[in-house]
């Protein structure tokens, strides 16, 4: 079963950083740990909860993957661990991802720091230590490389919805996108990203009118 969706539900508002964007942003991060945390986010597109939720178990190296099969929560009232862990939104979340080698690397200059740590080990949150990082250090670093990298504004979510544009634009097929995202069906891919394949669409029309 798949939640359900009000097809008169007005769609919320979705921003992403195009791949030149992106690289503007990034390039004025120098922490190896944020810059990181935002090329995980922007490359393999995950969720929030499920970036928060990676360990260094969760990271082949030997293969270049990463495993997504967590994700945390907040929780209300308890200031001595704010979060739970729980399994991912949905079956088709948890998801073997490749890493490409421009992220590869950097996790490895990441893993060196950590394990540098007292009492590190495997178990370790990759953008944490014994805990993961905070939902508010994620999002207040972010506003802050945006406003020096002189682009716009937007969401962590909207990170995902970067990986979606930037696969869809390389010409990555339908399926592929969903199974990257960890979509339950194509159906979902379809109807969040339809404006994106829509401009896909128009390339098409404009192959056979050459051909004419």
């Amino acid at each position: 079963m798949t939640n359900f969706t009000n097809p008169n539900e007005m769609p919320k508002e979705m921003l992403f950083f195009t791949y030149e964007e992106f690289k503007s942003f990034i390039s004025v991060e120098e922490d190896i740990l944020y810059k990181t945390m935002y090329e995980t986010l922007y490359y393999c597109g995950l969720r929030r909860g499920e970036l928060r939720g990676l360990t260094w178990n969760d990271i082949d190296f030997g293969n270049s993957y990463l495993r997504v099969n967590k994700n945390i929560v907040a929780t209300q009232g308890d200031e001595n661990k704010p979060y739970m862990v729980t399994t991912p939104k949905t079956k088709s979340s948890i998801r073997e991802i490749p890493i490409p080698k421009v992220l590869l690397d950097d996790l490895k200059e990441l893993y060196k720091v950590c394990e540098k740590h007292y009492g590190f080990n495997n178990k370790w949150y990759v953008f944490g230590d014994t805990d993961p990082i905070t939902n508010g250090r994620i999002r207040s670093r972010k506003n802050r490389i945006c406003k020096l990298a002189g682009v716009k504004q937007i969401r962590i979510h909207d990170f995902r919805h970067s990986c979606a544009s930037l696969l869809i634009n390389s010409n990555a097929s339908i399926n592929v996108v969903a199974k990257y995202l960890g979509h339950t069906k194509i159906d979902e891919t379809l109807n969040t990203y339809s404006h994106l394949f829509k401009n896909k669409m128009n390339e098409i029309i404009d192959i056979i009118d050459k051909l004419n």
